[in-house]
């Protein structure tokens, strides 16, 4: 059963000029997120290159799960939506949310599929062949992915200030699997606490969020975000000042980006003046055991931070 129009699936959408200019261009995610691959995956992926007929490993297969993406791990295609087409690579007639977006050829003979997070080349996209409801079919070649037995598990991060606050209102979500506190922006690996406080590693307090993009989307995600704290604060959050405090969007992907600044737009024309930035993904580094699920297991509520309906 398809979940979603296959004629606007992955397709980015232009963003304002004016907000664009005010929060940067979009950038590609930190290559530091990729899988190192060996010369058979960088044939097709980076070379968009194509795996022989019918020797795929993920041809046949009927089992229950989600295939991610190799090189960068993005959930692309639900099981539910893989079927049978005799052309003897994985057929789906729909992607996930976001998942997949397509490129023309150069020669304009057919339309590539690409990843919409890292760019990895998957396969070839064909319409009109009347396989399934969708009239869609994306041909995929296996080595462009790996299939886990689970439900979809997409990761968005987000700085808002104090990351104990934020873990906690995004670990209620329905359709939220996990919260995670801890640190990215910046250029130290794998930074402590202590030396995030010191405001010399670049790192923001965030909150790494997994969730399953058939039961929540990117943009309610986004929204509460924008919901639980004050977006409009310069130097930090509530009483918590500094650079680690500050409000960003770390993105994935241009649809992210795209709707992250949607977002902003709307709440700028309802006047609030927006402070957030947006940045693309890099490496997520986990804080501290002490950190997490800090309020459930201190029994107590966030000091500042709470939903306030803003959209």
């Amino acid at each position: 059963m398809a979940r979603a129009n296959p004629e606007t699936q992955g397709v980015p959408t232009m963003a304002s000029s004016s907000n664009t200019s005010r929060f940067g261009d979009y950038q590609p995610i930190s290559p530091e997120l990729f899988r190192e691959l060996n010369p058979l995956e960088e044939q097709v992926i980076l070379r968009k290159g194509t795996e022989r007929a019918f020797t795929g490993a993920y041809t046949d297969l009927e089992d229950a799960g989600t295939f991610y993406c190799r090189q960068c791990d993005s959930p692309l295609y639900s099981s539910e939506d893989k079927f049978h087409s005799g052309c003897g690579w994985p057929a789906f007639d729909t992607e996930l949310p976001g998942a997949v977006t397509r490129i023309p050829d150069p020669d304009g003979m057919r339309t590539g599929i690409v990843c919409s997070t890292c760019n990895a080349h998957l396969g070839h996209v064909f319409l009109g062949e009347g396989f399934t409801d969708t009239d869609t079919r994306h041909c995929v070649n296996s080595i462009s992915m790996v299939f886990r037995p689970e439900m979809p598990k997409a990761k968005a991060v987000f700085s808002g200030g104090c990351f104990w606050g934020v873990e906690y209102l995004f670990e209620k979500l329905p359709g939220v699997y996990a919260a995670t506190s801890g640190y990215t922006g910046g250029q130290t690996v794998n930074p402590t606490y202590r030396e995030v406080l010191t405001h010399t590693t670049g790192h923001l307090e965030a909150v790494e969020v997994v969730y399953n993009p058939l039961e929540i989307s990117y943009e309610d995600l986004a929204k509460y975000f924008f919901e639980i704290h004050d977006p409009t604060q310069t130097n930090g959050q509530g009483p918590d000042i500094g650079n680690q405090y500050l409000s960003a969007v770390f993105y994935r992907s241009r649809s992210e980006y795209d709707t992250a600044l949607e977002l902003i737009g709307i709440l700028e024309s309802k006047g609030y003046k927006i402070a957030t930035t947006l940045r693309p993904a890099a490496v997520f580094w986990p804080a501290e055991e002490y950190h997490q699920d800090y309020y459930d297991l201190k029994g107590t509520t966030p000091y500042c931070h709470s939903w306030t309906k803003k959209f």
